[in-house]
């Protein structure tokens, strides 16, 4: 018996759902001089080919649990129930601007979370057929093979996965001193451009480590619960649990996360300055947005000691 043939039925359904949307995925990718692009923002895409996956995804989760929420990348909370305490948290496709320059680095995540808490898990590679889940409690796997984080423990052999800010007013030099700061340190970064694709690398060992800032929920909710069932750690800048909706995030395996954590905890404060800045809250003192925007541009503070919470906090 394969394992996959003894999942949680929950998650048989979004196993279901996210091979459906691969499948429009991969019927788009032989024809993309037809596609039709729209722009959200700068360098921020979404296709014909996003809403399409994300319609049969829906679909099909709705189909099956009628009552549950929805909070998918293109339409929000406007599908299913508002109220439930199960809500399917959705990414169509992970890498839509690879997919549109035809670079086969992108996927379909699927998480479920009850009460907040992420119990089912689903990343769907498309181009490579490859399946990642989990269901809290009973471990990770891709495909039928089970998934374990690496067994580095040193930041010079470490290979590390990070995401390059590209929307107007992400802080840019800021991210630079961070990138130049961990690339010192590892043995090398690499940046393929779809972070729920990234995470399953660092279930798999792949990479030991992660970063990222900027991400919403819908990037990082299957990923998180696939990275903790393989062994790993998942959290913000400061080693906390409060990732998926602190707009940034690091996951590793357990001694390089930790040193991960150390090196980027003092670039914390930053995103929450650019919040304030954003909300046009003040910051305590009389410059109010203005001060929080100096703060965000000035040199990070010495590392401070960091809390590294365990698997199961995460």
């Amino acid at each position: 018996m394969t394992q996959q043939s003894s999942l949680h039925p929950m998650l048989n359904v979004a196993i279901k759902a996210a091979r459906a949307a691969g499948a429009i995925i991969n019927r788009a990718s032989m024809d993309l001089d037809i596609l039709k692009i729209n722009t959200k923002a700068p360098n921020d895409f979404v296709t014909e080919v996003d809403q399409a996956a994300e319609n049969i995804i829906i679909e099909t989760l709705l189909g099956a649990y009628p009552d549950h929420g929805i909070l998918a990348e293109e339409s929000g909370r406007e599908h299913g129930n508002k109220t439930s305490e199960f809500v399917w948290i959705i990414d169509p496709l992970d890498g839509t601007t690879n997919f549109i320059h035809g670079l086969p680095m992108y996927c379909v995540s699927i998480a479920l979370a009850h009460r907040g808490v992420i119990q089912q898990a689903v990343v769907y590679d498309p181009t490579r057929n490859d399946l990642f889940y989990a269901t809290k409690g009973r471990g990770a796997f891709m495909n039928d093979r089970r998934l374990r984080v690496s067994k580095r423990t040193r930041m010079s052999d470490a290979l590390i996965g990070t995401g390059f800010p590209f929307r107007r007013g992400d802080n840019f030099k800021r991210y630079m001193k961070m990138f130049e700061e961990v690339m010192v340190e590892c043995a090398g970064l690499r940046r393929p451009g779809a972070a729920a694709l990234d995470l399953c690398y660092v279930a798999a060992g792949y990479y030991d480590a992660f970063f990222e800032t900027g991400l919403q929920p819908w990037d990082v909710a299957a990923g998180s619960l696939i990275i903790t069932e393989a062994g790993g750690l998942v959290g913000n800048f400061t080693g906390e649990s409060d990732y998926l909706h602190q707009r940034e995030v690091v996951a590793g395996s357990p001694k390089i996360y930790g040193q991960l954590v150390t090196i980027l905890a003092p670039y914390t404060r930053v995103i929450k300055a650019e919040e304030e800045v954003e909300a046009g809250t003040d910051t305590g003192n009389a410059s109010g947005p203005a001060a929080a925007l100096a703060a965000a541009a000035a040199e990070p503070k010495k590392r401070a000691s960091v809390r590294i919470r365990k698997s199961n906090e995460a």
